[in-house]
């Protein structure tokens, strides 16, 4: 356990590292798009509105609901992680402090709930572009300093697990289009 907090550590310091004026507020755009999950709220409307996508926004909405459960009732007590700039000294903070605890990352987890259904239901162009905001988001949350790599980590591996739960679940609900058997 101590080898991965010393690892987190470093590769929280490197990135601090790299750091750029003129690279900080995109970074901090992309957090803040997953501020209490908006985004990916707004897309899961849309989708639920769009008649052709709406199984899709059903799974994404679901996908956002579990992952949300998991990470943000279960884990984050149960782990009561402390955030990164507490104690990592020199470690410095870009956004507002947290007010809840840091393991697991719910913006990764939101984003890659959302990002996983859109990937397996929607076309790849679609599907491909909204993967990628969400790994930028994921990445975003170590640029600002609120997160661990292994909560960001941890995060995507739940996140992801929703989604394909919800794609899996939402497939198996007929369409109106299918036929129901005889009656």
């Amino acid at each position: 356990m101590e080898f991965l907090y010393q690892l987190d550590c470093w590769i929280l310091m490197c990135i601090q590292s790299l750091r750029q004026d003129w690279m900080t507020p995109f970074w901090k755009t992309i957090t803040l798009m997953g501020n209490a999950g908006w985004i990916w709220i707004v897309l899961t409307l849309y989708l639920i509105f769009l008649p052709q996508c709406r199984k899709t926004g059903a799974a994404t909405l679901f996908a956002l609901l579990m992952g949300a459960f998991i990470t943000n009732i279960l884990f984050k007590p149960m782990f009561a992680r402390i955030r990164p700039y507490e104690v990592i000294d020199g470690l410095t903070l870009l956004v507002a402090r947290q007010r809840d605890y840091s393991f697991p990352s719910g913006h990764s987890c939101a984003a890659f709930a959302a990002a996983t259904v859109c990937w397996k239901m929607l076309p790849r162009r679609y599907g491909g572009s909204i993967l990628l905001l969400a790994a930028l988001m994921a990445f975003s949350r170590l640029y600002v300093g609120v997160h661990y790599p292994s909560d960001v980590l941890g995060g995507i591996i739940i996140g992801t697990a929703a989604g394909l739960t919800a794609v899996r679940l939402v497939r198996r609900i007929p369409s109106k289009n299918q036929t129901k058997g005889p009656v």
